[in-house]
C-alpha cells in the first residue's frame, strides 16, 4: 500500500502525458450534446471518486449528478429514461456485473456513456462509448490509492477539457509536483493520536467531502477502525451526540467557500473536549497537519488524499496490522 500511495505523481504525470486527443475529442463531444442531467455508477473508492466529479460537473457546469443505486437496474428492473443523459462510471477493476450492467442498459437507450478505467481491457471499458484509461499500472494492495487518486485527476481532466478552463488545465499540469509534496508531509501527530484509538469521524464539506468518505473507508480496510464520514453542515445535528473528552476528529479543510466554516468547526470541537486533527494549508493558524496546496483550488482534495494515504500505511502498522492483507476483502468484488 505504502508503495504503491507513493508512485501515485508518477503514475499521475504518465496518465497527464497520454490521451490528450482522446479527452479533447470527448471534450467536444460534451460541449455539442445537450444533457439534460448526469448519473454515476461506481462502487467503494470509486464511488468517492465520482463524488467529487459529481461536484466538478454541478459546480462549474451546473448540470445536476445523480449517484445510480445499481440495484434499481440490476434487481428491480427500473424502466430508467435514458434520452438526454450523460453515464459516468469509474472503476479500478471493471469487472463487477453492478457497474457493467448499467452502463450497457445506459447505452442501448441512448446516453452518452464513460468508462474511467484502470483496467481498459475489461468488460466495463468495452460496455461504454468512451473508455479512458486511468494509466494507474497494476495495483496489488487491497486497499486502493493511487488508482483513486488517478481517477480523481481523469475526473478533472474530463471536466477540464469539457469546460476548456485553462487555470484548471494548468492546475493538473502541476499536480505530480504538488502530490509529491503532500506524499513527504508530517502527518506523524496523527498517529499518535489514532494508534490507540477506537473509532474516529471525518469530516469535509463541498468538494472535500468525498476525500472525509475515502479517508473513513481506508481507516475501516487497514486498521480495524470504527470511522464515520460527515459533512461539516451534518455533525451538528445527531452525530454531535458521540462528542466527548479525547474523541478523535479529522477535518479535511482545504481551500475554497467550505473552508472557513470548517476551520470554525475545529475550534468549536476543541472546545467541546475532541481531539481535533485539522489538515489544512501553511496559511491555515491552528492547523495539526499540513496539506500541501495544488497549483489549483479544486484539485487541493487529490493532493490532501495523498497525505492521508502515506500515514494511513504508517498507522496500520502503528495498530499492529498490515495494511496489505486487510481481513475478510480481496482486490476485485463482484456484485450484481
Amino acid at each position: 500500500m505504502l508503495e504503491e500511495a507513493l508512485s501515485a505523481a508518477d503514475r499521475v504525470a504518465l496518465q497527464l502525458s497520454e490521451d490528450a486527443g482522446r479527452y479533447a475529442q470527448l471534450g467536444r463531444h460534451l460541449r455539442a450534446t445537450p444533457f439534460h442531467n448526469a448519473v454515476t455508477v461506481a462502487r467503494g473508492s470509486s464511488d468517492h471518486a465520482c463524488g467529487y466529479l459529481a461536484y466538478l460537473i454541478m459546480a462549474r457546469l451546473g448540470r445536476l449528478v445523480t449517484s445510480l443505486p445499481m440495484s434499481l437496474l440490476t434487481l428491480y428492473k427500473a424502466p430508467l429514461r435514458c434520452e438526454g443523459l450523460l453515464a459516468l462510471a469509474v472503476s479500478q477493476s471493471g469487472q463487477s456485473p453492478d457497474v457493467v450492467e448499467p452502463m450497457r442498459y445506459f447505452r442501448a437507450g441512448g446516453a452518452t456513456t464513460v468508462a474511467l478505467a484502470n483496467d481498459i481491457a475489461s468488460p466495463l471499458a468495452a460496455a461504454a462509448e468512451w473508455a479512458l484509461p486511468l494509466r494507474a499500472g497494476s495495483e496489488r494492495s487491497v486497499a486502493a490509492t493511487k488508482s483513486f487518486i488517478a481517477s480523481l485527476v481523469a475526473g478533472a481532466r474530463l471536466v477540464a477539457e469539457w469546460q476548456q478552463d485553462a487555470a484548471l488545465q494548468a492546475g493538473l499540469a502541476a499536480l505530480p509536483d504538488a502530490l509529491r509534496r503532500a506524499a513527504r508531509a508530517d502527518w506523524s501527530a496523527a498517529i499518535e493520536v489514532l494508534a490507540p484509538a477506537r473509532n474516529i469521524m471525518v469530516v469535509g464539506r463541498g468538494i472535500g467531502f468525498p476525500v472525509a468518505l475515502e479517508a473513513a473507508l481506508k481507516f475501516k480496510e487497514t486498521s480495524a477502525l470504527q470511522a464515520e464520514a460527515f459533512s461539516g453542515a451534518e455533525i451538528k445535528h445527531g452525530p454531535m451526540a458521540l462528542i466527548e473528552d479525547g474523541y478523535p476528529l479529522l477535518i479535511f479543510a482545504t481551500r475554497g467557500p467550505a473552508q472557513a466554516g470548517l476551520v470554525t468547526l475545529a475550534d468549536e470541537m476543541r472546545g467541546r473536549g475532541a481531539r481535533v486533527l485539522l489538515a489544512a494549508p501553511p496559511d491555515v493558524a491552528g492547523r495539526d497537519l499540513d496539506l500541501p496546496p495544488a497549483a489549483h483550488p479544486d484539485l487541493d482534495p487529490i493532493v490532501a488524499i495523498q497525505a492521508f494515504y502515506v500515514m494511513a500505511a504508517h498507522l496500520s502498522r502503528a495498530r499492529g496490522m498490515d495494511p496489505d492483507q486487510p481481513r475478510h476483502l480481496s482486490k476485485v468484488t463482484r456484485t450484481s
